[in-house]
């Protein structure tokens, strides 16, 4: 018997899907020729745009005119818990210095969760003309076309991603982390955004993907996206992706990377 699609489900993918699109729009056309940074938050480096705020205020205020019950949680403030049992998860412009400086690696970036599980993930990525999306159950698309995570290489034919954080004393044992696996892989790739990554993943375009640091908002859409299209991803060995460390790899990738990164310490500061 073929499963009937779930119609809730059906609706927030729908509308992550527009919310993303049109704030993907606003950011990539009405990017100032000055912008500037409107303020920073962890550090001097980690900063934050007036198209940042813009964003999400559009994204939130999309999402609040056609389900004002469901809860709220975006990087640049909005947080309300809701009634509904849905809560969305945003990041308005994951990427931030990226776009700043005139980079194309940057995204936005929408989770639905339902009871706390990540249900919906939409990341819109304007300056690829790709959206990456999946829905709980149902694998994991750019646009029309069916994404799937690259068959799994040895640990030292695998191309790695990774991210670093503002804060310079973690920064400085990232750095330390990475000089040590580099050796022991293909190489690693630095792209400036979590949701990307984990796109890549999903697409084949990485082997695999870790980072110390994360927020909700940065990888709630991404790991979902990446586990639909045949990923695995995880923290430390037997715990879920979180600040701590998240991991995204192909299966027969990602216990090696993970014992690896356990053994570094990859998830101390």
């Amino acid at each position: 018997m073929t499963e009937v699609p779930d119609p809730l489900l059906t609706e927030l993918h729908e509308l992550a899907l527009e919310a993303a699109r049109r704030a993907g729009a606003l950011l990539r056309d009405g990017r100032p020729d000055d912008l500037a940074v409107a303020r920073t938050k962890t550090s001097p480096i980690d900063v934050v745009t007036e198209m940042d705020i813009a964003a999400e205020k559009l994204i939130t205020g999309f999402l609040a005119e056609h389900r004002p019950q469901d809860g709220l949680l975006g990087e640049e403030g909005a947080a309300t818990p809701g009634t509904s049992g849905v809560r969305w998860v945003i990041d308005p412009l994951d990427g931030t210095v990226n776009y700043l400086y005139g980079l194309p690696t940057w995204g936005v970036s929408i989770a639905a969760e339902r009871n706390g599980e990540t249900v919906v993930g939409v990341v819109e990525a304007p300056m690829r003309g790709e959206t990456c999306h999946a829905v709980l159950g149902r694998g994991a698309y750019a646009g029309d076309r069916r994404l799937a995570a690259r068959p799994s290489p040895a640990l030292d034919q695998a191309l790695l991603g990774t991210g670093f954080a503002y804060v310079q004393t973690r920064r400085d044992h990232q750095a330390d982390v990475a000089r040590r696996v580099i050796p022991l892989v293909r190489d690693i790739r630095r792209g400036g955004s979590a949701a990307l990554d984990l796109c890549d993943v999903a697409a084949g375009r990485l082997d695999a993907y870790y980072e110390r640091g994360l927020n909700p908002w940065d990888l709630a859409a991404g790991a979902l996206i990446a586990r639909e299209a045949g990923a695995l991803t995880g923290g430390r060995p037997g715990e879920p992706e979180s600040g701590e460390l998240t991991v995204a790899a192909s299966p027969g990738l990602f216990a090696p990377l993970q014992e690896l990164l356990e053994g570094l310490g990859a998830w101390h500061d």
